[in-house]
């Protein structure tokens, strides 16, 4: 289980990404989930899955993206927005590998790996109770954190020039010659809020 740190927009999920491409499980799924952008009503059902008749709406029986993901990757972006019930479910998960659908009794296991990010400060969460510390330390079992472009700002020329040939849909050394040094100094003069995908 790793835990990816950064600013929004430092690419985390890019990262997410990296880290599952280069392990043995780059063959298998990789599910991402924004946990930010879940409804807070459906979030249990989205995650877990549930059984036709559990709740009103549920007319078909629904995997949840752990079943998706079974023998691969789930990437939970934006662990710190999930509610305190959900970090339970996702704790008994990380001890026992076993997930229960809603409106099911018995539980089932899955074979999932875990890569969680967040740009929210957890520790300061878990002071304000609202993160769980348990948790906490079940995702953090490997720590990622990726600084702001403002704390790299050697990166900003390489960077412009990889983004700006990609938009171009050309080799880098095509375009290479497009940011003239006034423009690489105007780029590393900013202080870039939104970080790389700002850039």
């Amino acid at each position: 289980t790793v835990l990816i740190l950064g600013e929004t927009g430092t690419g985390k999920e890019l990262a997410a990404r990296t880290l599952y491409q280069q392990s043995k499980l780059a063959d298998q799924p990789f599910v991402p989930v924004n946990c930010g952008a879940l409804s807070e009503n459906l979030v249990e059902s989205e995650l877990f899955g549930h059984r036709k008749g559990a709740f009103t709406g549920a007319d078909l029986d629904h995997k949840g993206l752990f079943e998706v993901a079974n023998g691969g990757t789930l990437f939970l972006d934006e662990v710190g927005e999930l509610n305190k019930n959900i970090q339970v479910k996702l704790l008994r998960f990380l001890e026992s590998g076993e997930i229960r659908r809603v409106g099911e009794t018995e539980p089932f296991r899955t074979e999932v790996r875990i890569l969680c990010a967040t740009n929210r400060d957890l520790r300061d969460m878990i002071k304000k109770d609202e993160f769980r510390e348990d948790l906490y330390f079940r995702i953090n079992t490997f720590e990622i954190r990726l600084p702001p472009l403002r704390e790299r700002r050697q990166d900003i020329p390489d960077l412009a020039r990889h983004l700006l040939a990609r938009a171009a849909r050309r080799p880098i050394d095509q375009v290479a010659l497009l940011l003239t040094p006034d423009a690489v100094d105007t780029l590393l003069e900013y202080n870039w809020p939104g970080n790389v995908r700002e850039l």
